[in-house]
């Protein structure tokens, strides 16, 4: 807001809704809103807000949160969160144990978040770095190492006891003194309430908060079998003639294989962020910085914007900057995953985490800290991690469901071998529902999809594509039509003069009004007229007024004279004649050049020809996509013949000419409207609004910030051979979710009868339970092995 107009707008539209009273307070940049809940939602009202042109600030913090044991417990977490008041979105990942959260900053503070977490029994934190989240999760690792060591040793007597009750003779000796139930009992009450713990206070949590997680069924059915092992064993000792069923076993062998599968899974989880720990290693530690005329050692964090440093061969570049002075190849392909160095001379830049391989460079220091490269990237791929595809809420929401299901068909299952197949006889029974219970537990749905959207994105990221969240890694496959910008995209967008010729004055004076025109503008062709008129020793000079034309040209004011440079549009916009010229510009755009006339004095007095020549991967990358059937469309504000050559000559599958900046978006909606899945990719400013419209938007990593910005897919290097790797990519991963949803649900269908109708003592069903979520997750770790060419 920027006077009381604005603040009075506000409160005046706002009261105009149905059951909101409004009161906007312009000094203090806030708004005091009473609502009714059954007539308006809050979001309503900030999409109004919005609406006029304001915006309701948002607080964005992520959390690490422990206690989390399955899917069912992330979808709690996330389902609560999200209908708090203030609270604008929530994501929670099982895989990562961490959540993001958005929240409107003046509705709801980070501490009431913390709290209704923890209301819910669960920790949550403000995110650690990652040194102090390696270590915690290296002590719980080790803790659970510890509870599991216990476990075995107290459950391995019991496990051997199940050699007497085996239908057939064995050699093996089983002692009297294991048979006993006392002595049964002593070995399975500490696993069962100590080292078992942990399921009973997640199961009240749950139960608490009126859900249902794993916690709940493993507490059910391995204490169905403890207590009902303890009521035999009473009556064993009150009538020595009986002889009492025990299950103590059961329970102790089933949190036993509990644990061991949850180790296995965290184990195989820690390496689904190895892109990242992969990536942090790769950092400089310190940096030889030149402070008071001498060189001195400094650690990283110390460099400054400004600093000059100097770079050794061997030694990696320490933060992002421009070299001032040496030359050197500079390996980059742990940035852009291209594998030849790159050549670096004074002006170029460089990368931070890059290897210096041959000379000593000296550079001055643009970016350091959180700005660089490297750390962006880092980020990028840790929100992508984070996030959710739209297929992980299938699996949330069938997660969230299933386990009061499951508590059901056991009931079911009790009363049926109770009453119906085994009359009251409840040891059978009671095997049939623990194994039921415990066989249907949901980890392995809830892993499903965020363990492959982590390996995905990692992968990604060692390639140079960086998917800014897990929902454009699923729509990625779906592209069926590829719009690519023609300059820095298709071409090297570094565009060199090849021809000028001037009609009636000498060529020296046209070429001088020529460059004092261009020198104002910022377009790659405009830089390379301006090198072009410095090579020929021409003398720049100034221009007192310069306005450009977009998909026209330029118009600027020399010495009293108005220049006109640019396309026919221009020349007829002006009432220029150009047509005695129209065959020599013909020519030049046929053989893929882009011509421009130059106009003053009332007359066209010169053309310039200017080429951009094909980057040498162009074509190999528009034939990869043509063979994955996408069709491969070359989108440009050039002229018609000059965009055909340059079509003709990388084999496009149409081409969309003379299209200016504001059009380019246009150009997506005709495609979408066709039933195409569209991805746009492009490297400039101009190419944003086209890169929002389209269903995928992929930037090119040398192209401006803004572009990068607005792209869902950021494609570190300026190699269009990223993009067939990106879909490739993609498409694996789906491929992978796909598979593991599958066997995730195959493998609860099918079990869960086999369990019902008796076939699957309880401790089968536990570890078949316990490395369901480990097959997932490994399954997951296949596509750190998968090739993308």
């Amino acid at each position: 807001m920027t006077c009381a107009s604005c603040s009075s707008r506000i409160e005046k539209v706002l009261n105009k809704m149905d059951g909101v009273e409004a009161n906007v307070n312009l000094t203090m940049e806030k708004a005091s809103i009473t609502f009714d809940e059954e007539k308006v939602k809050a979001e309503d009202i900030v999409g109004k807000i919005e609406k006029l042109g304001y915006g309701v600030p948002k607080e964005k913090v992520e959390l690490d949160i422990y206690g989390m044991t399955c899917a069912a417990c992330s979808t709690r977490i996330e389902k609560v969160l999200n209908r708090t008041k203030g609270v604008d979105t929530a994501f929670i990942n099982l895989t990562t144990e961490s959540g993001v959260v958005e929240y409107m900053s003046g509705a709801i503070t980070l501490d009431e978040i913390l709290q209704k977490v923890k209301k819910l029994g669960y920790e949550a934190e403000v995110k650690k770095d990652r040194e102090e989240q390696k270590s915690h999760k290296e002590e719980e690792i080790k803790k659970k190492k510890l509870r599991l060591l216990m476990s075995a040793i107290l459950s391995l007597p019991l496990l051997y006891t199940m050699l007497a009750h085996l239908p057939f003779e064995t050699a093996l000796p089983v002692p009297g003194l294991l048979m006993t139930p006392w002595f049964q009992f002593l070995l399975a009450t500490p696993v069962q309430f100590y080292i078992g713990a942990s399921f009973y206070s997640g199961a009240y949590r749950a139960l608490a908060n009126k859900s249902a997680n794993m916690d709940v069924l493993v507490a059910l059915g391995t204490s169905a079998a403890y207590f009902y092992s303890v009521v035999e064993g009473i009556r064993g000792y009150l009538s020595p003639t009986y002889n009492p069923s025990l299950y103590f076993e059961t329970s102790a062998i089933l949190i036993t294989l509990i644990l061991v599968g949850k180790l296995f899974e965290d184990l195989a989880k820690g390496r689904t962020t190895q892109a990242i720990t992969k990536l942090l290693s790769l950092q400089a530690k310190e940096a030889s910085v030149i402070r008071g005329g001498k060189e001195v050692k400094v650690p990283i964090d110390q460099v400054q914007v400004g600093d000059v440093i100097v770079v050794r061969p061997g030694e990696r570049i320490p933060v992002d900057g421009i070299v001032e002075r040496g030359a050197s190849s500079v390996d980059e392909s742990m940035i852009t995953g291209e594998s030849i160095p790159i050549e670096k001379s004074v002006g170029a830049v460089v990368i931070g985490s890059t290897l210096n391989e041959n000379g000593t460079l000296t550079m001055k220091a643009e970016k350091v800290g959180k700005d660089t490269a490297l750390a962006g990237i880092i980020k990028i791929v840790e929100e992508a991690q984070g996030s959710k595809a739209p297929i992980q809420r299938m699996a949330d929401v069938i997660s969230g469901i299933f386990v009061p299901i499951v508590v059901g068909i056991a009931g079911v299952t009790f009363l049926v071998w109770y009453f119906v197949v085994d009359p009251y006889y409840l040891p059978q029974a009671l095997e049939a529902a623990i194994a039921v219970l415990v066989i249907a537990c949901p980890c392995a749905l809830g892993l499903a999809t965020p363990t492959s959207i982590m390996v995905g994105t990692g992968k990604g990221a060692e390639h140079g594509i960086l998917f800014k969240g897990g929902e454009f890694l699923e729509s990625t496959h779906q592209i069926d039509a590829i719009l690519l910008d023609k300059t820095g995209t298709i071409t090297k967008g570094k565009p060199e003069v090849t021809d000028f010729h001037a009609f009636q004055l000498d060529e020296k004076d046209v070429l001088e009004n020529l460059i004092a025109a261009e020198k104002a503008s910022e377009h790659p062709l405009a830089r390379s007229i301006v090198q072009y008129g410095v090579e020929r020793e021409v003398e720049v000079k100034e221009a007192e007024q310069f306005e450009a034309i977009p998909g026209h040209g330029i118009v600027a004011n020399v010495n009293g004279k108005q220049i006109f440079v640019g396309t026919r549009k221009l020349m007829e916009r002006e009432q220029l004649g150009f047509s005695m010229h129209e065959d020599q510009m013909v020519q030049y755009e046929t053989n893929g050049k882009t011509a421009m006339f130059i106009a003053f004095d009332g007359e066209v007095q010169g053309i310039i020809a200017v080429a951009d020549t094909v980057k040498e991967t162009s074509k190999n990358a528009i034939n990869e996509l043509k063979s994955l059937g996408i069709d491969v469309y070359m989108i440009t504000g050039d002229n018609k013949r000059t965009a055909e050559a340059i079509a003709s000559e990388v084999e496009l599958s149409g081409v969309f000419a003379e299209v200016l900046p504001e059009e380019k978006a246009n150009k997506v909606k005709e495609l979408q409207k066709q039933g195409k899945r569209v991805a746009m990719v492009g490297d400039g400013i101009n190419d944003a609004p086209a890169l929002a419209t389209a269903d995928i938007g992929m930037a090119i990593g040398t192209g401006t910030d803004v572009a990068i910005e607005t792209a869902d897919v950021t494609l570190v290097g300026g190699d269009l051979e990223h993009i067939p790797k990106a879909i490739q990519l993609s498409r694996k991963t789906m491929r992978n979710i796909r598979q593991n949803l599958f066997w995730a649900l195959f493998y609860n269908s099918i079990g869960i009868p086999i369990a019902a109708i008796g076939l699957l003592a309880p401790w089968v069903a536990g570890a078949a339970m316990a490395f369901s979520s480990v097959s997932v997750v490994t399954n997951s770790l296949r596509l750190k092995r998968i090739k993308l060419y």
